[in-house]
């Protein structure tokens, strides 16, 4: 049986990982997740283990870069440009922006291009407004939703925070009809100390992590798999549909 829970109040995507998020309209759900989300990243040339991505948990003034696009660009494309710190822009793949980030950084750093992207746990991420404001109220502060770097953020029919916790096990579906994208819903988005880190500035608010872990044991949001692919809008109607019982879990 379907549910309906809310609606689609954001869409995001980071097409450089841990650089400034694109606010979006609509977005192309593919099965590797937002079309364009990710497909960039900084390798740190000295790191041989099976992360060598360079984050904002390692260097935060990397939020601040901004990836920036030309002329008839569409849907999916890369950017050609980042717009820096200063408000220089450089070419995505020159060696200038990568000298530029390196040096700040303090390390050999290299832009590559993943195919499927560049995911800690999952492909997409969830949050509902309602769990953002919750961890503010906590805090002690108002937070900007861009702290959790979610894919899509829910306004709520029915609102409570942390209610993602409940859909673990079933099944997102945006929007009606045979056709709509969906996702399974396979995990709880576990924290880590970005979401201390303000998307404007790069300051540290300790207060917001151990929030999060007051609240719900440093979970907030969910991560899921594409099982639909198809189009997201602002406005859309979400639909929850739970696991059936003779649906294996593992």
């Amino acid at each position: 049986m379907l549910i309906e829970i809310g609606k689609v109040e954001a869409i995001f995507r980071y097409p450089v990982k841990s650089m400034a998020c694109q606010q979006l309209e609509v977005a192309n759900l593919g099965w590797h997740g937002l079309a364009g989300d990710r497909r960039l990243a900084f390798r740190r040339m000295d790191d041989r283990s099976g992360m060598p991505w360079l984050t904002a948990s390692k260097f935060p003034d990397l939020l601040l870069f901004a990836p920036q696009w030309r002329e008839n660009a569409v849907d999916g494309d890369l950017p050609t440009h980042i717009r820096t710190p200063n408000g220089e822009e450089m070419p995505v793949f020159g060696e200038d922006l990568a000298k530029e980030v390196g040096g700040r950084y303090g390390g050999s750093v290299q832009m590559m291009q993943l195919r499927h992207g560049v995911f800690d746990d999952a492909s997409i991420s969830v949050i509902a407004s309602d769990t953002v404001r919750e961890i503010g109220r906590l805090a002690g502060q108002s937070l900007d939703v861009r702290r959790f770097r979610p894919n899509v953020v829910v306004r709520l029919l029915r609102s409570a925070p942390f209610q993602e916790d409940e859909w673990l096990g079933g099944t997102l579906l945006f929007g009606e009809g045979a056709d709509a994208p969906a996702i399974a819903v396979t995990m709880r988005d576990e924290r880590c100390s970005m979401v201390n880190l303000d998307p404007d500035s790069a300051n540290s608010e300790p207060g917001v992590m151990k929030a999060v872990v007051r609240a719900n044991q440093n979970n907030a949001g969910i991560y899921g798999a594409v099982t639909r692919t198809g189009q997201l809008a602002v406005g859309q109607t979400i639909f929850f549909r739970a696991a059936t019982n003779n649906e294996v879990k593992t």
